[in-house]
């Protein structure tokens, strides 16, 4: 009975701001991310510490209204998931643009596999949809809803123009296969791991455990790996895809520590990012939660 709740929750949320005009969309997303602000303290209180820590001399007020700020941005997404459906090449072109194409297609070219490393910060369900749309379609490495049929109804909207999904818990061989075929695959490093499939590196200056596959596979099939983020550019009141610059793999020969060192320089990526953009990144998932051996929690 819960499954079938929750199902049919998503689904009416989903259709009824779909049927609003977009900027009503927004504005409604808007809302509800100022409910949850209110209504979820235990997500706040996880954000205002997650903040303490990769900005430590900043003040709490300032720490609050990045915080309110990333729930508004979350409205937004959930806005846009709505007219997913609808979107097409013409009726985007004022509202989404790319930045950095060229690294893309230049890593593309050569034929041995792209992984995009990207993050919760942005748009992230709508980077991976546009970028399928204007005919670059892609896979992506995602966590199986706790839902199957919400899993099912958002893979659905996800993959309407060629995209393809990896379950976490599936995803080795699949990534193998994808690079030898000269895929691209997009993967979220940014979330809390455990060894052995997590390594730990600096993450604003605090060990994280993080997802050290990406890593692994790109040493072992030669794979380009660049970061990319659909970031709001409030000046331009539009969304910007932009990917960066190749990130430059250590090939040493010790697979073990070349991986740490691939890992670290992927996560650097995506600190850079969300530094520039820190009213955009998920500060309410609790990054640190795995902590070294002897450590004290964090949480």
């Amino acid at each position: 009975m819960r499954e079938a709740l929750e199902f049919v929750f998503a689904w009416t949320l989903l259709n009824l701001l779909g049927i609003l005009p977009r900027p009503l969309a927004r504005a409604a997303g808007a809302a509800i991310g100022a409910l949850a602000w209110l209504l979820l303290p235990r997500l706040r209180q996880t954000g205002l510490r997650n903040l303490e820590l990769a900005f430590p001399a900043m003040p709490l007020p300032e720490r609050r209204r990045i915080l309110r700020r990333l729930y508004r941005h979350l409205g937004w997404q959930l806005a846009e998931f709505s007219h997913m459906r609808r979107y097409t090449r013409d009726n985007t072109r004022k509202r989404i643009r790319y930045d950095g194409l060229d690294h893309y297609l230049n890593a593309a070219g050569r034929g041995h596999g792209v992984f995009i490393v990207t993050a919760h910060l942005g748009s992230w369900e709508l980077s991976s949809f546009w970028h399928s749309l204007m005919g670059y379609p892609m896979t992506m490495v995602i966590r199986r809803l706790d839902n199957p049929r919400v899993d099912r109804l958002v893979n659905r909207i996800r993959c309407l123009h060629g995209n393809r999904v990896v379950h976490k818990d599936d995803f080795a061989r699949a990534l193998l296969s994808a690079m030898r075929r000269g895929d691209t695959v997009g993967i979220l490093m940014d979330t809390n791991m455990t060894p052995p499939q997590g390594v730990f590196v600096p993450f604003f200056g605090v060990p994280a455990c993080t997802a050290s596959g990406l890593a692994r596979v790109a040493l072992r099939t030669g794979a380009a790996v660049l970061p990319g983020f659909m970031l709001w550019e409030p000046a331009e009141k539009k969304y910007v895809l932009r990917f960066g610059a190749e990130i430059p793999l250590v090939h040493s020969g010790d697979d073990e520590s070349d991986t740490v060192e691939n890992t670290a320089r992927c996560t650097a990526a995506i600190e850079d990012a969300v530094r520039r953009y820190p009213d955009q990144w998920l500060w309410v998932h609790r990054r640190w939660k795995t902590r070294p051996a002897g450590e004290p929690p964090i949480y």
